[in-house]
């Protein structure tokens, strides 16, 4: 069975670890990090995820701008976005319907489980 691809775009390099570990854990997914915010369209691009979880807040190029960069280039424009934020509370996720920008987003820090529902409702 082919496992999903997941790309984690996020800047801190111990996060994308430890949801990197959980992940594969499941036997259900290869996952590949990125803690570099300006390389994240690149890797994109070059992985072909199935679903990319993406930190709205990063230094230089956050992910406003790497999800402005996706959606815009026909490879990756089709590639379900979920956005991490520690910006957020749940009790503002519950208030947005769980939608930030057009794009489902989880707040940090993640519950595994929770990120495994929505990686599910929102894979290709």
């Amino acid at each position: 069975m082919d496992r999903i691809k997941i790309l984690i775009i996020d800047d801190e390099e111990n996060f994308t670890k430890l949801i990197k570990l959980n992940l594969e854990k499941t036997g259900k997914y290869e996952v590949k990090t990125e803690n570099k915010g300006a390389l994240g369209f690149i890797v994109a691009r070059e992985f072909k995820p199935a679903l990319i979880l993406l930190d709205v807040m990063m230094p230089g190029v956050d992910g406003g701008d790497v999800c402005n960069q996706l959606v815009n280039e026909k490879d990756t424009k089709n590639i379900p976005i979920v956005f991490l934020t520690a910006v957020v509370n749940e009790e503002e996720i519950k208030e947005n319907n769980g939608i930030i920008g057009g794009h489902p987003f989880i707040a940090k820090p993640v519950d595994i489980e929770k990120l495994i529902e929505i990686i599910e409702k929102n894979i290709c």
